[in-house]
């Protein structure tokens, strides 16, 4: 399965899937099926304004509308919700840049530009063929604007191992780490799992020594970075229970 690294808040790099091409096909059939939809609600709406003398008027008027949604729905979708379309949230997959970082205007522009090329002169084709045999699952305007789309899922249940319940007489070494909130704790675990997964020390160092210096605390002595790192996760599990009790 090909990644794309993304790197976070606290400069550590954490790799998410590529989103594969059944994942697209089916984000693309739900938008479609969404403007399905409101085309049968426009049918409807302007047989209202017939029947109440407006007919002429009300159909170029929802022409112009529909139009205007269906032309930039992507782009706008894309621009303020995070890289998704309504599509793209449901089957939890979004655009990204391919260094990781969040796609620049250019980049929206130059990717939904270029639907042209995949849907409208191919009829699709072109961006089928393209996602099937590139590397990284692009199509044409993914190519062009340097993007592609990434599973937004966690590659490891975080919900079922980053937040499990402390003991009930667990006492937290750590007060501090109600600062934190549950994307940092998720960040910890991922560095763990993949710490446990590749034996790279290194991303362990540089995560306790940020948690550190961002709680403002000193590791004790006798416990190593990777104990630490552990015992903030079992802190903020255990105070964060207590809170919701």
């Amino acid at each position: 399965m090909d990644t794309i690294k993304v790197s976070t808040t606290q400069h550590v790099d954490i790799e998410y899937d590529v989103a594969g091409l059944g994942e697209r096909i089916a984000a693309r059939l739900i938008d479609m099926a969404i403007f399905i939809l409101l085309y049968f609600l426009g049918i409807i709406f302007m047989a209202i304004l017939a029947d109440a003398g407006m007919g002429e008027i009300g159909i170029i008027v929802m022409l112009i509308i529909f139009g205007a949604l269906y032309v930039f729905y992507d782009l706008i979708s894309e621009l303020f919700f995070n890289g998704q379309s309504v599509g793209k949230r449901a089957m939890k997959i979004k655009v990204i840049s391919l260094d990781g970082a969040q796609p620049s205007l250019g980049q929206y522009l130059l990717r939904w530009t270029f639907r042209i090329v995949d849907f409208l002169l191919t009829s699709g084709l072109g961006a089928l063929i393209s996602v099937a045999v590139t590397t990284k699952k692009q199509r044409i305007g993914d190519i062009v604007a340097n993007t592609t789309l990434i599973k937004t899922t966690p590659r490891t249940g975080l919900s079922a191992v980053a937040f499990k319940p402390s003991a009930e007489n667990y006492e937290p070494h750590f007060q501090e780490v109600d600062l934190l909130n549950d994307r940092d704790i998720g960040l910890v675990h991922e560095v763990l799992s993949n710490y446990s997964k590749s034996g790279n020390s290194l991303l362990i160092y540089q995560l306790a020594n940020k948690m550190k210096n961002h709680l403002n605390i000193e590791i004790p002595e006798g416990m190593d970075e990777l104990n630490f790192l552990h015992t903030i996760v079992k802190d903020y599990n255990a105070i964060t229970a207590r809170d919701t009790n």
